[in-house]
């Protein structure tokens, strides 16, 4: 008897869909693993709150303000220390750095700062918390990018980088404007780590980070796919924070760890790892905490990522973790 029609037509797509997913029809993982992206961002959970409302003088919206075509569009690199505004130039000395593009407008006047960073701050999208009514981990992460009013020169000259690479036509902002938007709606979390098989030029990628500086290199090479033309006197520096492994294996969501009690000891596990990290310690429990990440990173050589919603074993060696502050030339 002959298959019908839309059983073949089933069994193509299928094969299809496997093919082009991580792990191939031949079972083969394929690295690093894409980032994942939605139909479109999800209302925060009101359990999570941020210390520092995100983009407090940006339209509510996410609207971003339309040039005419003729306009000349100046570009700028920004960059200055994370949380300079509170601890000044000290995590700059360890090339902590966070990155934003500034626009200024030739016929208005007028200019922008464009930036891509955490709703609720780095700790809660790097780290979750503990909750009594749920059994996984509970995560506060998402991302997003902020458009405003205003360069701040002293914030970003100070300790930091502001210097014009380029121009762009008013078209071309509109354009990238639209762009914004849309890569805005689709890429919803915040990721903190770049995980790597080991420091060396060839090595193999398992994870990409999506962090600042990520939203910054992409909105680059979409201005150049607009015909932007971007040069730096300077060398283009970004920060990066590696983890290092071999080769991960996949655990499974939150449903398959934590709503089985086949997996009760994997799910323990994961959540005795996060316990250490948990915000508002005193200081005997931070320096407790941190003997524990110690021992599970370094003498167990275990860590689990959390990545597209889905929980991974890395196999830790040396140098473990790793704060980098590397060139990535302007597109061209």
């Amino acid at each position: 008897m002959k298959p019908a029609a839309s059983t073949v037509y089933l069994v193509l797509q299928v094969c299809f869909l496997a093919l082009i997913s991580s792990r191939n029809i031949y079972g083969k993982q394929v690295w690093p693993i894409p980032y994942r992206r939605f139909d479109r961002r999800p209302d925060p959970d009101p359990y999570c709150q941020a210390l520092y409302t995100f983009c407090p003088t940006g339209d509510p919206d996410g609207r971003i303000p339309y040039m005419r075509d003729s306009d000349v569009i100046s570009v700028f690199r920004l960059q200055t220390p994370v949380w300079e505004f509170k601890y000044g130039d000290i995590l700059g000395k360890f090339h902590i750095m966070h990155d934003a593009i500034g626009f200024a407008s030739s016929e208005t006047g007028r200019n922008y700062t464009m930036e891509w960073y955490e709703l609720f701050q780095l700790g809660n999208c790097t780290f979750p918390h503990e909750r009594e009514d749920t059994a996984a981990p509970f995560w506060c992460n998402q991302g997003a990018a902020c458009f405003f009013e205003g360069i701040d020169d002293l914030h970003w000259q100070q300790n930091g980088t502001l210097e014009k690479v380029g121009e762009i036509s008013g078209e071309q902002f509109n354009d990238l404007a639209r762009w914004v938007q849309e890569d805005n709606k689709t890429g919803i979390y915040y990721e903190t780590w770049t995980v790597r098989s080991d420091p060396g030029a060839n090595s193999t990628t398992w994870f990409e980070s999506y962090d600042c500086s990520q939203f910054v290199h992409r909105t680059y090479r979409k201005m150049a796919e607009l015909g932007a033309k971007l040069s730096s006197k300077t060398q283009t520096n970004y920060t990066k924070i590696y983890l290092y492994s071999g080769e991960p294996t996949y655990l499974g969501d939150d449903n398959t760890i934590f709503g089985q009690s086949s997996m009760k000891t994997l799910a323990t596990d994961i959540k005795n790892f996060y316990h250490s990290f948990q915000p508002h310690q005193s200081m005997i429990q931070f320096m407790l905490s941190l003997m524990e990440v110690y021992k599970k990173v370094v003498l167990e050589k275990t860590f689990y990522l959390y990545y597209n919603f889905e929980y991974w074993h890395l196999p830790m060696k040396a140098p473990y973790i790793q704060i980098t502050y590397e060139e990535v030339p302007l597109p061209h």
